[in-house]
């Protein structure tokens, strides 16, 4: 899974968001790494949508505009999660062979 992919599912994880309030959260929880731009993340939305990952949740009407809410479904819960797990895995394989290099470098 990408980075934005992940990031964007881990805004959703939190409740339903529209597309500002996505970018905004996946900025925040990069610590600003990841800027999101509108047509990125709509091109993201879609192929989400697509796959079953999002939903759109509701829609707003806010200074004459629509503004769409959109969810993480359960299949993108399964999905959020078992990539974490898998990061995890490779975190904790960096940890060790890190503490292995470290317990036995050159003096």
């Amino acid at each position: 899974m990408q980075e934005p992919t992940f990031l964007i599912l881990t805004a959703l994880a939190a409740g339903p968001q529209h597309g500002y309030g996505v970018i905004a959260d996946v900025e925040g929880i990069s610590g600003g790494q990841v800027r999101l731009r509108a047509g990125t993340l709509y091109a993201a939305f879609d192929r989400l949508q697509t796959e079953g990952l999002i939903t759109e949740d509701r829609e707003e009407i806010v200074d004459g505009r629509v503004r769409r809410y959109y969810k993480l479904t359960g299949d993108g819960a399964t999905r959020l999660a078992a990539e974490v797990e898998r990061m995890h895995r490779h975190a904790r394989a960096a940890t060790v062979r890190l503490r292995v290099l470290g317990s036995g470098g050159a003096a």
